[in-house]
């Protein structure tokens, strides 16, 4: 009796048990084109991101799902499917605290302390005296933190890479003219 207890499930089983239930989940919707499928990756994650408190993972971008899309699409066999599905979960990024997020989340509520402080001086403003504190610093604080999420998103979606119109640099040579098409080129001298 006694050695069972606290052992649980190694980890190796524990994951085969969540991908098998995780993909059990995705193949229960019906998923005729990209759309279908985007949405139940999406909704896989949240599942993953609701099951597990304090942690939430990064959904994976359109790119990415269009990629496993056409992979999973051009695959016939079911269990292929699956290895293609437990492989793209897999590839699962844990959502971190970037150096961003840590400095607005420090700076912002002696900022807003000193802003309270400044504006219940200035007559239009001087409704900002009825505002608690402890109401005022932390919802300004989660808005900074919430425009700074969103703006570091919306940057990173309009910041996509754009393929280099020259193959590289090395390949890139000056133009050296043979001796008679230089003289072609020279303007002519004033003894002509």
């Amino acid at each position: 009796m006694g050695n069972s207890m606290g052992k649980g499930l190694p980890s190796t089983q524990m994951l085969s048990h969540v991908f098998k239930s995780l993909h059990q989940q995705f193949t229960d919707s019906e998923i005729k084109d990209f759309d279908d499928f985007h949405a139940a990756v999406l909704d896989i994650f949240n599942v993953i991101n609701s099951a597990l408190p304090g942690k939430h993972y990064d959904a994976p971008s359109r790119d990415e799902v269009e990629k496993c899309f056409q992979d999973w699409k051009m695959e016939g066999d079911p269990k292929k499917k699956k290895e293609i599905f437990i492989d793209f979960i897999r590839t699962v990024k844990l959502s971190k605290l970037d150096n961003t997020t840590i400095m607005t989340g420090i700076v912002t509520p002696p900022a807003a302390m000193a802003a309270k402080r400044a504006g219940e001086f200035l007559p239009h403003l001087s409704m900002i005296k009825s505002i608690p504190d402890v109401v005022f610093v932390p919802t300004v604080t989660m808005a900074a933190l919430v425009i700074s999420k969103l703006s570091r998103r919306l940057y990173r979606r309009g910041v996509r890479e754009v393929p280099s119109k020259s193959v590289s640099f090395k390949n890139d040579k000056p133009n050296v003219l043979e001796p008679e098409a230089a003289k072609e080129l020279q303007p002519p001298s004033p003894s002509d």
